[in-house]
């Protein structure tokens, strides 16, 4: 039997979102296989022994204060957890499973912390991590592989945008924070006083802020998959439908996670050119910020063909999240999907 830490919750604005994805992913886990150990980390940081099930009917959850636990980085001790206070021992496992969105989750710092101690851990390393979460460094890392991108700005911090790049982007425009995700401080801004609000929310979450030109054209989300042997597959490309037609006026937080008004066609309804294009840029994506395990890669298609958005090195998996989605409807379903990425994590281990 594996025995496996699921640590979710953390110093994220997508805290309660990661909680959602690990309660997800430990319902699904197959008992006869894994022992589980559940780590919760506080908003403030603290790492906890946590509960199988981090929802417990709550919408947006949160990890309570409990025992305090931490993981010994010392590789002679690989994958110890210890009671903060006493040192005692409390488990020891044989790899992670990183259910963290957001800062200090899925930038690379906690990658770091298990590189240091030498415990496997399902997903991208370091590097990847670390660009994938910065959206200015994910599209210079694609764009050095001719990859095509969306266009943007970048405003650091008091920076203000410039007329002429204003003129450049055209309206209307999408302002975000540059190390954000799940759409958290993102605005669509179609008239120009508008903006400066819209810089002020985006800097709540980060003092870098990425203003993207609007594209016209389907959006489209494409799993990647990492199997032990190194054989990397795409899914089918999913179409979202609906997006532009709610309150936030695109897929934002409240439409992905509170409400049910988007849905997805799955495999889109493209021709076997465009599926195929799909599916080769996003693995060429995944290689290009040295990915590993899993990736999610957001696409515009349109009329002059596919643009990488964004790259999501931790996507969801929320029940409703695409990540799954995707796979089920290529025939790999939720547990097969997370033996395959825990086996992945323990072979590169090897």
């Amino acid at each position: 039997m594996i025995r496996i830490a699921v640590v979710y919750g953390g110093r994220s604005t997508e805290h309660s979102i990661s909680c959602i994805s690990a309660g997800s992913i430990m319902a699904a886990l197959d008992p006869a296989k894994y022992d589980i150990v559940p780590v919760g980390i506080t908003r403030e940081g603290t790492w906890t022994l946590g509960a199988l099930d981090p929802v417990a009917g709550v919408s947006l959850p949160e990890v309570p204060q409990g025992r305090e636990i931490m993981l010994s980085v010392n590789p002679q001790r690989r994958g110890e957890l210890c009671d903060a206070s006493t040192g005692e021992t409390v488990a020891t496992v044989d790899v992670v499973f990183p259910v963290m969105h957001g800062a200090f989750g899925e930038d690379g710092t906690i990658q770091g912390l298990f590189e240091m101690s030498g415990v496997p851990y399902v997903g991208p390393g370091v590097l990847a991590s670390a660009c994938g979460m910065d959206k200015e460094y994910t599209k210079k890392l694609l764009v050095a592989e001719n990859l095509p991108v969306t266009d943007e700005a970048v405003l650091r911090d008091d920076e203000i945008l410039p007329e002429d790049q204003k003129a450049r982007l055209g309206l209307p425009v999408f302002v975000k924070p540059a190390h954000g995700g799940s759409s958290i401080g993102v605005t669509k801004v179609s008239n120009w006083d508008d903006f400066p609000a819209a810089v002020t929310l985006a800097r709540e979450t980060d003092n870098k802020v990425i203003v993207e030109a609007e594209l016209v054209g389907d959006e489209v989300e494409v799993g990647v998959l990492e199997y032990p042997d190194g054989r990397i597959v795409a899914s089918s490309p999913a179409k979202l439908i609906g997006t532009e037609s709610t309150d936030e006026g695109f897929y934002g937080f409240e439409t992905k996670y509170l409400s049910d008004a988007v849905s997805a066609e799955i495999p889109g309804p493209y021709d076997e050119v465009t599926t195929r294009q799909l599916k080769a840029m996003a693995i060429e994506a995944f290689r290009a910020l040295n990915c590993s395990g899993l990736s999610r890669v957001d696409f515009f298609v349109t009329a002059d063909g596919p643009v990488i958005n964004e790259i999501n090195t931790l996507p969801g998996f929320t029940s409703i999240s695409m990540y799954p989605q995707v796979f089920a409807a290529d025939g790999i379903g939720y547990a097969e999907l997370l033996d395959t990425l825990v086996e992945t994590a323990l072979a590169k281990a090897a």
